[in-house]
């Protein structure tokens, strides 16, 4: 009779278990990804001088970037964004690099702006060794900052583990995602059902550059708790910079922040 009861119990328990565990494992790419995409023929409007760039990477696959120009500019900062949209979302940040005396080359990922492709995360490691490559026609490693954002600071890690540059730079990054997913949702085996790991810890390691991240303290979509377990990590002389009160998508609004990539970009 025991057993009778206990059985129902245990197939509901193991329902509410596996089912959202389902939706999560096959909604991945939603839950983590939110791209715009754009007409091939989409025209872009910017502040600042900027050039256009295409690169056929395989048959029917399209490498989409676009390089902000700075006047004189002393080096170049390959910029991996966020997560949402498209390059054009990203644009207004670039006075800051371009002040300083800087070119950025941004690409969006697969499936993101005038980019194609599978979205997979091999795919947009190797999408950015061409921007690594491309920036190198133009400038020495000694003048290169690598620079992540939020989703980007695990491609721009990946980057700075494989190939020199001056500076590597994170903003809001996060530890893994699988790190972010047990946030989430800590009771399913995310090391097996993730099919888009970022593992920033395992590249940071590898990363003889010096290195600058800067995390706001009240940052509700990437915790800081998860970039500050970066910090193990840090060589001598890298930088943790905690911004006191900014969130993920205000950080540009505080001293503060333009204080430490004044630093970062001198």
């Amino acid at each position: 009779m025991y057993r009778k009861k206990i059985r129902p119990v245990l197939f509901w328990i193991l329902v509410i278990y596996l089912v959202p565990g389902a939706a999560l494992y096959l909604l991945q790419k939603k839950l983590i990804f939110h791209p715009d995409a754009l007409a091939a023929d989409y025209k872009f409007q910017f502040d600042v001088p900027f050039e256009e760039i295409k690169i056929p990477v395989k048959k029917d696959e399209i490498l989409s970037a676009v390089l902000f120009k700075a006047k004189a500019p002393k080096g170049i900062v390959i910029y991996f964004h966020g997560n949402a949209r498209n390059i054009s979302k990203y644009a207004s940040k670039m006075p800051d690099f371009i002040n300083h005396g800087y070119d950025v080359l941004m690409m969006d990922y697969p499936s993101f702006g005038k980019s194609t492709g599978p979205l997979v995360e091999s795919e947009i490691y190797a999408n950015a060794l061409h921007m690594y490559e491309m920036a190198r026609q133009r400038f020495s490693p000694d003048n290169i900052i690598i620079y992540g954002r939020s989703l980007g600071s695990g491609v721009a890690a990946q980057l700075a583990s494989i190939r020199d540059c001056r500076r590597l730079v994170l903003e809001a990054p996060y530890y893994s995602m699988t790190d972010m997913a047990n946030r989430f949702a800590p009771i399913y085996p995310y090391s097996l059902m993730l099919q888009y790991k970022f593992p920033t810890n395992e590249y940071l390691k590898k990363v003889t550059a010096p290195v600058t991240i800067i995390h706001g303290t009240d940052d509700h979509t990437v915790p800081i708790s998860s970039g500050k377990k970066l910090e193990a990590l840090f060589k001598p002389g890298d930088k943790f910079i905690a911004i006191d009160g900014a969130d993920h998508n205000d950080l540009h609004k505080y001293t503060r922040y333009h204080q430490a990539l004044d630093n970062a970009l001198q």
